[in-house]
């Protein structure tokens, strides 16, 4: 068999395989991957499928007795632990007893790499695999003092979802630039991940070790994020780099029949339907709450409007009347077929962020005919082509409408997403068409299957070099 045509073994690192944005990308990749007749693997920190190609990384196995016997009856009592004020508590520190170390660096602020079963990784495919292609290694379950001996016995790729890997503590830092020479005195502790005290020095100085042992292959969804890629501690590890974008399932996120899906929802008919997914939407430091409720304040004060609903996926929390606009939060969908039934119910996609290296719900909603109005940050502009019209975000490269999937705004100004919506409403027949440039913008560029065929090509390259 030719080299080209050889069937690969890639083994995929991920946080898990059921979660958010950035794990289904994992999972719809390794599924493509697998679909085009490669043995493809995705080792996890947690295991939620039944499939059996998903590894789970064996990292309480290798814990000493103590620490898996209080584990074990945490678990095994869970339910009658809870009863019992402060027993959850109490439980948890005998178990950190058994690992005083890793206890004390969590109280000192020092990023947690005790995660034993990272050094089995390579042994957990039953057979040695090509390629390593990794993920978000954040998330408690990956030691990134592992990665100088597999980048070593093989190919290892790292693929970013944020900027974790570049700081002492933070996926992103907004204004702080202190990730490009050595963090310390950090201006905000609590940025996901969280660390109880100010030790992003010595994080930062970690990572810069460990890297300066490595060599790696870097890639990114976008340009935005592989530019910061370029200007941080990981650069000297880097041996090449590739943006390569994110793919959709477009075999489930899909153009649908709208009234049936409204019908499901329990939309009333003439309702003009927003809707946004992100975890944890109200307090999701990295969109823009304030943002969009100032813009569903200003729609629902529109007088012509009319009867104006905002889906929120990702947020658990009773109806918010906003003027006349209502708020429906629905609870985390980790069934992608369920919320491609909120897409195909929506006649816009509101995406307000602060920062974003990619976005992959705009991908998924506009997968399913749903044209996007998203503010102009990180890596959107990228992928999005945003409508040449008065609305537009400034600096950004706009599209005539038989190009357009959707129109961007400028980050952090409510009114102006509003006015956005606002003038798609008005302008029925340019929504429809906007939908339609989504949907087969989407098939052209975005698939998963043109996404696994990118890496395919490119771990084949890095194979033969």
């Amino acid at each position: 068999m030719k080299g080209s045509d050889r069937r690969l073994r890639i083994l995929q690192v991920a946080t898990s395989d059921l979660t958010g944005g950035a794990e289904r990308s994992a999972v719809n990749l390794h599924r493509a991957l697998r679909a085009l007749g490669n043995d493809s693997w995705l080792a996890v920190g947690l295991k939620r499928s039944a499939d059996p190609d998903v590894l789970e990384i064996p990292n309480e196995l290798q814990r000493n007795a103590w620490v898996r016997w209080w584990t074990r009856l945490r678990e095994d009592n869970a339910a009658s632990l809870g009863r019992v004020r402060g027993t959850g508590r109490l439980t948890a520190l005998l178990r950190d007893c058994g690992e005083p170390v890793r206890w004390m660096h969590g109280q000192l602020g020092i990023e947690n790499f005790a995660f034993p079963g990272t050094g089995q990784l390579l042994d957990l495919p039953p057979v040695r695999p090509d390629i390593l292609h990794c993920h978000n290694l954040h998330g408690g379950y990956f030691d990134l003092r592992a990665l100088p001996r597999l980048s070593e016995r093989v190919p290892t790729i790292l693929n970013l979802r944020d900027a974790w890997l570049l700081s002492g503590h933070c996926a992103f830092s907004f204004e702080c630039d202190r990730w490009k020479h050595g963090c310390g005195k950090c201006p905000d502790l609590a940025l996901y991940p969280a660390v109880r005290r100010d030790a992003t020095a010595y994080n930062w100085k970690r990572k810069r070790e460990i890297f300066a042992q490595c060599r790696l292959f870097v890639t990114t969804p976008s340009q935005w994020l592989m530019d910061r890629v370029r200007e941080s501690l990981l650069a000297p590890a880097i041996i090449e780099s590739r943006v390569i974008p994110n793919g959709v399932d477009t075999s489930v996120f899909a153009p649908g029949e709208k009234a049936a899906a409204r019908a499901e929802l329990g939309i009333v008919p003439g309702a003009r339907v927003l809707m946004i997914a992100a975890n944890g939407i109200r307090s999701n430091v990295w969109k823009d709450f304030r943002a969009l409720l100032e813009a569903i304040r200003f729609i629902g004060a529109a007088g012509d409007a009319g009867n104006v609903i905002l889906f929120a996926v990702g947020e658990t929390a009773p109806p918010e009347k906003v003027g006349a606009a209502t708020i429906r939060f629905v609870p985390f969908l980790r069934d992608s077929a369920s919320l491609a039934r909120y897409y195909r119910a929506a006649d816009i996609y509101v995406h307000a962020a602060r920062i974003e290296s990619f976005g992959n719900t705009l991908l998924e909603a506009r997968a399913c005919g749903l044209p996007a109005v998203a503010t102009a940050v990180g890596g959107i502009p990228e992928h999005l082509n945003s409508l040449d019209c008065e609305h537009a975000a400034r600096g950004v490269r706009l599209f005539p409408p038989g190009e357009a999937t959707g129109l961007l705004t400028p980050p952090g100004d409510g009114e102006a997403l509003a006015r956005g919506v606002l003038f798609l409403f008005d302008h029925p027949e340019l929504l429809r068409r906007l939908g339609e440039n989504a949907i087969r913008d989407v098939n052209e560029r975005f698939r998963v299957s043109l996404q696994a065929q990118r890496f395919l090509a490119w771990y084949r390259e890095i194979l033969a070099a």
